[in-house]
């Protein structure tokens, strides 16, 4: 493919190979499991560390994985919108691309070897098993991506898994409990998705996709973003009224000016350029809801 811009190698470049407004989804989940196993025992520091970095490398990888296959299948240009664009905007070599995206998937297996010595060998498959999705999300012969499937897949790996693990290796257990907790998290890291997905609806359907954002139309597929939204804080007010959440959990609906910002971004929107800021406003909600839902629950647990 012929390239539009000369080569590029500075630091920027790189910054934005990584899709760096899509790494809250594996920082978020892994301080609120963190956050959950405060009243169960005390936080193991290093494996925190360990926890949080192996989570951000698999995302990075991920996208990598997306830049490199969408490329390979024709899908990105140059003026492509929220592409990371090393490989069709500045000359990266695509092979670069799948070599870092390996390297750092390999740096994440050796942090969850030590994750493993410090809590469970059982990791190792659920962890495999997450940087296989990362892969097949836009690797192999059926990506996940080009299905109605993928919120609902980045929502369980991203979301409900990766805070299970992240209470699990504190704690030594699982509990119903964490896992509720977990949903409204899931819904957002879902909801990331379903507006890059919205944002993107014309040109993934031309190119044989078939999301779900798709098969609602811009209109329905808006709504149901919204409906997300709207699902993900009324989980949480029924947390609260079941007993299961402290009342600091309230601290969630300072985020609802920008699940309202996000949500009216795409109305009345045709262009895809024109809906970049309401897929920002998405990932950005995700993660002050997130930091809220953690902090909350860290005051209310310390604070009891």
């Amino acid at each position: 493919m012929e390239q539009t811009q000369p080569a590029q190698t500075g630091w920027k470049v790189w910054w934005q190979l990584l899709r760096p407004h899509t790494l809250t989804a594996s920082f978020v989940p892994v301080l609120i499991g963190t956050a959950l196993a405060i009243p169960h025992t005390g936080i193991h520091l290093p494996l925190f560390t360990a926890m949080l970095i192996a989570s951000i490398l698999i995302q990075a990888a991920t996208n990598m994985f997306n830049e490199y296959y969408d490329y390979k299948r024709g899908l990105d240009t140059a003026e492509s919108v929220g592409i990371g664009g090393a490989i069709v905007r500045y000359g990266i070599a695509p092979k670069t691309v799948m070599v870092l995206a390996v390297s750092f998937c390999a740096v994440a297996v050796l942090l969850g070897v030590y994750i493993c010595m410090e809590s469970s060998w059982w990791l190792a498959t659920v962890g495999s098993i997450c940087i296989a999705v990362g892969y097949l999300y836009t690797g192999g012969p059926w990506p996940i991506a080009y299905t109605p499937f993928g919120e609902l897949v980045s929502g369980l790996f991203m979301g409900v898994i990766l805070i299970q693990i992240a209470f699990f290796i504190q704690t030594g257990t699982l509990t119903f409990p964490s896992l509720l907790t977990s949903v409204p998290t899931a819904i957002l890291v879902g909801a990331i998705l379903m507006a890059n997905n919205i944002r993107d609806r014309e040109g993934d359907q031309r190119s044989g996709r078939r999301t779900l954002a798709i098969l609602l139309g811009h209109d329905g597929a808006v709504r149901f973003l919204t409906g997300m939204f709207i699902s993900a804080y009324l989980w949480v007010l029924l947390l609260m009224v079941v007993g299961i959440a402290p009342v600091w959990l309230l601290l969630v609906f300072l985020s609802l000016p920008k699940a309202f910002q996000a949500s009216k971004a795409f109305h009345g929107k045709s262009k895809n350029t024109e809906m970049v800021s309401a897929m920002k406003a998405t990932a950005q909600l995700n993660t002050i809801f997130g930091f809220l839902l953690a902090l909350g629950l860290f005051l209310g647990y310390t604070l009891s």
